[in-house]
């Protein structure tokens, strides 16, 4: 018995590095999400603009060494890269384009036409009054031109535009719909191919994975393959919750809307732990701390999408995050200001959460 339990013991220090190998690699970090998906699709976030500049300098080592893909937040919509008439602010655009380049990633532009975030004088004549149908489409092409032009080559694929149909399938009202109509988007899609033949284009949307919202998106992408001859992919924004949308309704959506035979791109993931109703004191329950229970539903969450895109792999061509970590999401201030949020892989101090490992464990690792 002696000579068994001497074995035994001698097998166990033997195999003890290869059984907590898992564990130091955890501790350490040592996965990277864009190797540990490279058979899968792009793993990409979006970059804000001090990120960019290189102001927050703590964030760039994370969003290098662990994404193949970037979208910027907030330098290419409308209000900042063209505020006025006639003039334009590229200064933003131009540094996310050459960080891009420099750390050869997949770059996107996001976006050309916003159903919000679009200045008011785009949408009026010098008088103040509403501008017709024809001067909207001129000042529309010219902005397209002006902003895709000057990234021709440059930028991998562009968002055109972004939540035309909603979750009832019709079409959410904008301006852009009021002044032009519906074609607007069509218009739109044929634009940007014109100012750039050779990039990709993509339909954005968000609460878009209903049957009524996926056939209306699948009607309108075919109908825009056949006016302006160029659409690529739809885009999933993702701002989910901890229980909603149902895992169901996320793999039949992304199916369904996978029917209009392009791929399908998470593009704005992020999961909020908060309440969406209550008191200010509700609406805030973790101000200084995440609880345990809370991370680990958090984990399992994030865990069980990412099995359903690695089963669809096929389908998606890339999965990106509303930011890098938990400091750097919108979902901070809304819909009160002041609102702590957690929903992200990386905490404030860019350490991995236990979510990072239950998304890493969905590829097989």
């Amino acid at each position: 018995m002696k000579i068994i339990r001497y074995y035994l013991a001698a097998a166990v220090v033997c195999l003890l590095p290869y059984l907590t190998q898992g564990q130091d690699m955890l501790k350490h970090n040592q996965y990277v999400l864009k190797d540990v998906f490279k058979k899968q699709f792009y793993i990409g976030a979006s970059i804000s603009y001090d990120q960019i500049s290189g102001s927050d300098t703590n964030v760039i080592s994370v969003i290098k060494s662990q994404f193949n893909s970037i979208t910027p937040e907030n330098c290419l919509k409308w209000e900042v890269v063209h505020p006025q008439p006639n003039v334009y602010n590229f200064e933003q655009a131009d540094r996310y384009v050459e960080f891009g380049e420099k750390n050869k990633m997949f770059i996107l532009g996001h976006i050309l036409i916003d159903r919000v975030q679009t200045p008011d004088w785009v949408f009026k004549d010098s008088a103040g009054n509403k501008v017709d149908r024809t001067t909207l489409l001129k000042r529309m092409q010219e902005h397209i031109f002006s902003v895709v032009s000057r990234y021709k080559g440059r930028i991998n694929a562009w968002q055109v535009v972004n939540e035309a149909i909603g979750r009832d399938g019709k079409f959410r009202n904008c301006k852009w719909l009021d002044i032009i109509g519906e074609d607007y988007v069509e218009k739109a899609f044929e634009y940007a191919h014109e100012a750039d033949p050779n990039v990709e284009l993509y339909y954005n949307g968000h609460d878009m994975l209903t049957n009524e919202a996926t056939e209306s998106i699948v009607r309108l992408v075919k109908n825009i393959k056949e006016k302006s001859g160029r659409i690529d992919g739809i885009g999933v924004q993702a701002h989910w919750a901890l229980e909603t949308p149902s895992l169901q309704e996320v793999e039949n959506g992304l199916v369904n809307l996978s029917k209009s035979g392009y791929k399908v791109m998470i593009t704005e993931m992020d999961i909020t732990v908060l309440p969406d109703k209550g008191s200010n004191m509700e609406l805030n329950p973790y101000p200084d701390k995440l609880s345990d229970e809370i991370q680990q539903k958090l984990a399992k969450r994030y865990g069980e999408l990412f099995s359903i895109f690695c089963k669809h792999a096929v389908i998606i061509k890339r999965v990106n995050f509303w930011g890098v970590h938990d400091g750097q999401s919108w979902l901070n201030d809304w819909p009160i200001k002041g609102r702590t949020n957690y929903p992200l892989l990386f905490d404030r101090n860019l350490n991995p959460k236990p979510a990072f490992y239950s998304v890493v464990k969905t590829a097989g690792y």
